[in-house]
């Protein structure tokens, strides 16, 4: 016994034979018979089939109520007979299907296929009910419901069916096409390919997102208005869905539509993969070529810039083709394509939309979404952040209160867009509204605020990523990959920390990779995940998931000179394209991201509050005869940082105090030290080699302690002040009224 291919009928079609199968026990019929599910037809007057039939009974002048009670009697003397065969309800139950059910089935999909439709509608469904092989034959001619004027009415009643192909210029025509902003320089740079007398089938080149298919549309609209180049008559796509389940049905159909026009082929790179990756059958990869090498349809594919490297490489490609590229919308272009998206996104989520926000949204996904570009970054967001005002107003009615970000005042405004983009990227909304240009001018005094000393380190930074904010880099590559050489304690890390809470928003936003962990050639596997077949594989890897969730973050590998070969072989492909592929194949990009890796290699000649040449050629040949060069060279900058003075561990002393100061406040303790003793903590560091390390233990061991024990044997009365001072051999704590 077999089963109906899932795939065969429309979900409206595949609910209406539910509901039939439903009607069996009070019709005293075992099989879903052709009359039981013409009843249910007559029944949803909404569903196509129910349409169509109340248009003829207006057009054939009979009356719907006489259909249903001559229905109403075949279905209850027309049992039907066993086709072997079930149909699965929309709840799982196995159904059996009697014979007449599979000729109209058939005969339904053979309707729609010649539509260039995938899929069985009901209005297909009802055409096949007046095939004179079924015994709805008879009732519905009499009524002059013929399956001609069935088909006829097709086209005028959604079927919600899957149509193999979309003709975008005949929508066009029809006022069935959405408006889109035309790109005039590209469009024109489209139209002169075009208009060449050979080698007319054209690659789209852009990164995902940037508009290559919005291109193909503005062309058709071109086209239906008459403004097009002359000889094409329709721009034609391949529904995905279709493609998908049918792919050879799908190609043969575009084609055919695409006869004296344009067929546009999103992701063309996959109709030319080796045969253990090709997403379809050779044959439809075969069809594909062929019209590469004819002229009776142009060929439009898009593909992204690295799989077009590969692609050209393949004589078709290379020999048929012209290459546009498509780069990224400006800003300037963003907001103008959001001004076409204003009214679906107010009409979809039932919001008012300010033009600021569609500004905003352009603004902060030129900035902080890097890994789709314009437009469609800033369409991403800006539909987001709707859905967010949308939801919102709906907890507000059901009495949950607002949203956690956005207002339920029903409108998208700056704000909104803000909150939804913090949510997305994880960057504070602070940060986020903050002037980009201001801030980073500014940005080696703000580093200074958390860090003391080490000025010619802060100022390379700064230098190196600033120029990488400009847009004065390779935008594959990350913002900015550097060295940091010193002895312990001196700020490499702190530096680090400063530069995420100053670029990302918090310190958080930083990975640390002890490379002590990373000294054996499997360790690798932790940081991009084990291979397939290998103990670990479904885990992934530390570096790549932490950077594909987190795209906008510090990275720091510590000690990294401790790390084996093969993690440095990793660090060379991140440097140089910017992403690594982990076990499992999937993609980390690392362009926003900051490397920063540490060491303490020649950290012996760094030791003096100066460092001069001499030292700097110590400490490089150190380095030139650890790392390889072609390591070296990929880095932005090796940055030395030397040893504190007195002074700059006294500075950092007060701000190590101002978070003790902090931590007693909380409790209702006014903390205040004394001159004398801050000068007696800092000749408690008898070891300045360490840098500000040291500082950390004696606050643990001479305040916090002591501190401790004073307020455990002390009674105090609600808030009180105590003061810190230098007593004859240590520190005296004392209350002060």
């Amino acid at each position: 016994m077999g089963t109906l291919n899932p795939n065969i009928p429309t979900p409206e079609l595949a609910r209406l034979m539910t509901s039939a199968a439903q009607k069996r026990d009070g019709y005293g019929v075992s099989y879903l018979t052709p009359q039981l599910l013409l009843r249910t037809f007559l029944e949803d007057k909404q569903s196509g089939a129910g349409r169509i039939l109340q248009t003829l009974a207006g057009q054939r002048g009979f009356k719907l109520d006489e259909l249903e009670r001559r229905v109403e009697m075949m279905a209850r003397h027309a049992p039907g007979r066993d086709a072997n065969f079930l149909f699965t309800d929309d709840f799982g139950r196995e159904v059996p299907l009697a014979e007449e059910m599979l000729v109209i089935l058939d005969e339904a999909l053979s309707i729609a296929q010649a539509r260039d439709e995938l899929k069985a509608g009901s209005g297909h469904a009802l055409a096949a009910m007046a095939d004179p092989r079924v015994t709805t034959f008879g009732v519905l001619q009499k009524l002059g419901v013929t399956q001609g004027a069935i088909v006829a009415l097709l086209d005028d009643v959604a079927q919600e069916g899957t149509a193999l192909i979309h003709d975008h210029v005949q929508e066009a025509r029809d006022g069935e096409a959405n408006a889109v902003y035309q790109r005039e320089e590209l469009l024109r740079s489209l139209l002169q390919l075009l208009s060449l007398a050979q080698r007319r089938h054209i690659i789209l080149v852009g990164p995902e997102g940037s508009g290559r298919r919005t291109l193909a549309y503005s062309l058709a609209l071109l086209i239906a208005e008459g403004k097009g180049p002359s000889g094409f008559r329709s721009v034609v796509t391949m529904n995905e869905a279709a493609l998908l389940e049918r792919p050879l049905a799908a190609i043969r159909a575009g084609l055919r539509r695409a006869s004296g026009g344009i067929l546009v082929v999103p992701g063309i790179e996959r109709f030319f993969a080796d045969r253990l990756r090709a997403p379809f059958p050779e044959q439809v990869n075969r069809e594909l070529h062929k019209a590469l090498l004819g002229s009776e349809q142009t060929i439009v594919g898009t593909t992204t810039p690295g799989d077009y490297d590969r692609l050209v490489q393949t004589p078709i490609i290379r020999e048929q083709t012209q290459r546009l590229d498509v780069p990224p919308a400006t800003r300037d272009e963003t907001v103008a394509m959001l001004a076409y998206h204003k009214q679906r996104l107010e009409q979809e989520y039932e919001i008012a939309v300010e033009r600021e926000a569609l500004e905003t949204a352009a603004t902060v996904a030129s900035q902080y979404i890097r890994e789709v570009a314009l437009p469609a970054g800033a369409v991403q967001l800006a539909d987001r952040a709707a859905a967010a005002v949308r939801l919102a107003m709906q907890e507000q009615e059901a009495a949950l209160g607002d949203g956690p970000s956005v207002t339920a005042d029903g409108r998208l405004d700056s704000d909104d867009v803000l909150q939804t983009a913090s949510a997305m990227t994880k960057i504070p909304v602070s940060k986020l509204s903050e002037d980009e240009q201001s801030r980073y001018a500014n940005m080696e005094e703000q580093i200074h605020q958390r860090l003391i000393g080490q000025d010619e380190a802060v100022a390379a930074v700064s230098r190196a990523v600033k120029i990488a904010r400009v847009g004065l880099r390779d935008p594959r590559r990350p913002i900015g990959s550097f060295l940091f050489l010193g002895p312990s304690g001196v700020g490499k890390s702190e530096l680090a920390k400063a530069l995420a809470e100053f670029m990302f928003g918090s310190e958080e936003a930083m990975l640390t990779l002890d490379m002590s962990e990373y000294q054996n050639e499997g360790s690798v596997n932790r940081l991009i995940g084990a291979p397939p077949g290998y103990v670990g594989y479904e885990g992934g890897g530390q570096l790549t998931d932490y950077v594909r969730e987190r795209p906008y973050t510090v990275i720091l590998f510590d000690e990294v000179e401790k790390a084996h070969d093969r993690v440095f072989d990793v660090l060379l492909q991140v440097l140089d394209e910017g992403r690594l592929t982990d076990g499992q194949g999937r993609v980390a990009t690392f362009s926003e991201t900051v490397i920063i890796m540490t060491s303490n290699m020649g950290a012996r000649y760094l030791m003096t509050p100066h460092v001069g040449e001499q030292e700097r050629e110590l400490v490089m040949q150190a380095v030139h005869d650890f790392f390889r060069p072609e390591f070296l060279n990929r880095l932005d900058d090796i940055i030395f940082f030397h040893q504190l003075s007195r002074e700059q561990l006294a500075q950092i002393l007060e701000l190590m105090l101002k978070n003790e100061f902090r931590l007693a406040e909380r409790q209702g303790i006014h903390l205040e030290v004394t001159p004398a003793a801050r000068e007696w903590l800092l000749t408690q560091n008898d070891q300045p080699e360490f840098g500000a390390r040291p500082l950390r233990r004696i606050l643990g061991r001479y305040v916090r302690e002591p501190l401790a024990n004073f307020l455990l044997t002390q009674k105090k009365a609600g808030h009180a002040t105590v003061v810190v001072d230098r007593g004859g051999d240590g520190l005296t704590f004392s209350f002060r009224s």
